[in-house]
């Protein structure tokens, strides 16, 4: 009777630090979330100060551009490889497309950056995504970001008609 009574108790202890292992993991989960769409809001911005400063309007965050964008970096985040090429030879246009965005404009990927400032400015400092990014045309934008296993995020910013 006091095997059964001592192990029901041990059970019961037990509850609250499952639940304090339920919610670290949550808020640890949550806070990458938060991190990430953090980051997102201020390359949003970053680059929309950038056009405003060269003559273009800002671009609107697309959900469209923004699934493709993110499962592109989770390609690249996957794999540890930057490229505009990605699962099964695809290309930012079928992956907009296949996200429901049917008049995709360009794409900018990056690697390694710690901060919006410094990949936008990575990105400005580059004349491929500079024009991408200065591109009056554009009038949406979608930002994905992935971390590798190693760590180092993986970042796609597609830009649509």
């Amino acid at each position: 009777m006091r095997s059964s009574i001592t192990k029901r108790l041990a059970l019961i202890a037990m509850i609250p630090a499952t639940l304090l292992v339920v919610i670290a993991f949550a808020s640890s989960a949550q806070a990458a979330v938060t991190a990430t769409a953090k980051m997102q809001s201020d390359i949003v911005t970053l680059t929309n100060k950038q056009r405003a400063a060269h003559g273009c309007k800002a671009v609107v965050v697309s959900p469209a551009l923004t699934r493709a964008a993110t499962g592109h970096s989770g390609y690249q985040a996957r794999t540890k490889k930057m490229s505009h090429v990605g699962a099964n030879k695809s290309t930012f246009i079928t992956r907009s497309k296949a996200a429901g965005y049917n008049r995709p404009l360009s794409e900018n990927v990056a690697y390694g950056f710690s901060s919006a400032s410094a990949l936008v400015n990575a990105w400005m400092a580059s004349p491929g995504h500079r024009a991408n990014i200065l591109n009056c045309k554009a009038i949406a934008v979608g930002i994905g970001i992935a971390k590798a296993s190693n760590g180092t995020p993986y970042y796609t910013q597609n830009f649509g008609y």
